[in-house]
């Protein structure tokens, strides 16, 4: 199969048909195309039967005005191309396409919220690399359908009617939207109809990672002591057992729900909970309390109960961090970053939503109490866990993953240890964007496009 890298061109209709392609000389020689009978041209999940002209002096592909708007493109495009022999395909692409969880048509310079910036830099980094993306809500599904309506940008944001792309990834941001029939039938559909990749297909359920990772002997030694919450008996031995525990909504994100657990030298119990003003406090005279206290929570939110760690901090503000795992061009896990993330002042956790700063791995490490030694291998550390815990989940776990967003925690001794894996990494982004600069990680997510469609 022969690839290359073609500038899309419109022409109107005349002389040539309108399902006519007209294609370098040079090209259709090498790729050894006929031009004697019709091809199939392949675009998603568009499908059209063409003839091909050979030109010398055409630079890429010319298509007709008409054909182009049945395909969904609206402007020069830079796609790439590959020609397969057997079936006498010439496909364009990749398309790709995100689903999302919102849009917004009246408010037409940032129509999905929070992430509409980093949907305009895949826009800018497809123009760069030979690719188109559309983005859709569940909303835009139709049962059935070869075709979604879904958001192109040129010159600002369109809606469009586009074939169903090579590769989606799943950016929804609640469960509930996720598992919709609607959603789930989508999926199905679109796999088995067009061969659609795709993926991060699902959200992660705290209790499920930890179960699954644990029985793995070369990763246990990464995870804190867990277990599903399901009555006392369990709350009472982890909290006999470890000075602090935590209990964590199974299904929560954003550090939302947390409550940790810390016994006094007096025997009693302190709850903080995370809220928005900061940490909410709470003592019990015993566990027994403390059970009757937190038993009304346990009958709407499932939780996980784990050991507390003796975190690395600064200035008494716990420290802990956020590895970025992508699949790479070739399909392989590779680290795209590292961060260290500092609680608040008023909170027990580092999330940025419960106002924790961020910072490097190395500035964090240098502040902390921790021996020479784990300062200077921490970053190595952090990333070979990252990799091993990312290659774990895809191993273990039945579901369809391309990136992941993986905390772990260091102890004074400087061991590594999990705390959370997150299936859809937050891509908000505040900083504004400097011209058309792509981030790495959106062109790795990019490459790992190119790489599952064949392109």
């Amino acid at each position: 199969m022969s690839k290359n890298t073609l500038l899309v061109q419109m022409f109107t209709p005349g002389t040539l048909n309108e399902n006519t392609i007209v294609l370098r000389g040079k090209l259709v020689k090498q790729w050894k195309i006929p031009t004697d009978r019709p091809l199939q041209l392949a675009f998603g999940s568009f499908k059209q039967e063409i003839t091909v002209v050979a030109a010398a002096k055409t630079q890429g592909l010319r298509i007709s005005e008409p054909l182009a708007r049945r395909m969904g493109l609206f402007s020069r495009p830079v796609l790439r191309a590959t020609y397969n022999s057997t079936s006498r395909t010439l496909r364009l692409g990749p398309l790709i396409s995100v689903l999302i969880s919102r849009d917004d048509p009246k408010q037409p310079d940032k129509p999905f919220g929070a992430i509409s910036m980093f949907c305009r830099e895949l826009v800018n980094a497809c123009r760069k690399q030979g690719a188109y993306v559309y983005f859709f809500t569940p909303d835009h599904i139709e049962e059935g359908s070869d075709s979604i309506h879904g958001w192109v940008y040129e010159d600002g944001w369109h809606r469009a009617k586009m074939p169903i792309a090579d590769v989606i990834n799943n950016r929804l941001t609640t469960r509930k939207m996720e598992n919709k029939p609607s959603v789930q039938h989508f999926m199905k559909e679109v796999k088995s109809r067009f061969g659609t990749h795709f993926f991060n297909e699902r959200f992660l359920d705290k209790n499920e990672v930890f179960d699954t990772l644990k029985a793995d002997s070369s990763l246990a030694k990464f995870m804190p002591e867990s277990y599903l919450l399901k009555g006392f008996s369990t709350l009472k031995k982890m909290c006999q057992q470890y000075p602090v525990v935590f209990l964590k909504p199974v299904r929560g994100s954003l550090g939302k729900g947390i409550i940790r657990i810390a016994r006094q030298p007096d025997g009693t119990y302190q709850t903080l909970t995370t809220s928005a003003g900061g940490a909410r406090k709470q003592t019990y005279s015993s566990v027994n309390k403390l059970f009757t206290g937190i038993s009304g929570k346990m009958k709407t939110t499932r939780y996980q109960i784990q050991q507390g760690l003796t975190l690395i901090d600064y200035a008494k503000r716990p420290i802990d961090f956020r590895a970025l795992v992508q699949k790479n061009g070739y399909g392989k896990w590779n680290v795209t970053s590292i961060v260290a993330r500092i609680a608040g002042g008023n909170h027990f956790v580092s999330n940025l939503a419960r106002g924790g700063t961020l910072s490097t791995v190395k500035d964090a490490v240098s502040r902390c109490v921790l021996p020479a030694e784990a300062k200077k291998t921490a970053y190595t550390k952090l990333q070979r866990t990252s990799l091993e815990i990312a290659k774990g989940i895809d191993t273990l776990i039945p579901a369809h993953f391309g990136e992941l967003g993986i905390d772990l925690a260091m102890d004074n001794s400087g061991k590594i240890w999990l705390l959370e894996v997150n299936s859809k990494p937050s891509k908000n982004d505040n900083t504004p964007l400097n011209g058309h600069k792509v981030r790495p990680s959106v062109k790795r997510l990019l490459e790992y496009c190119c790489y599952l469609s064949g392109f």
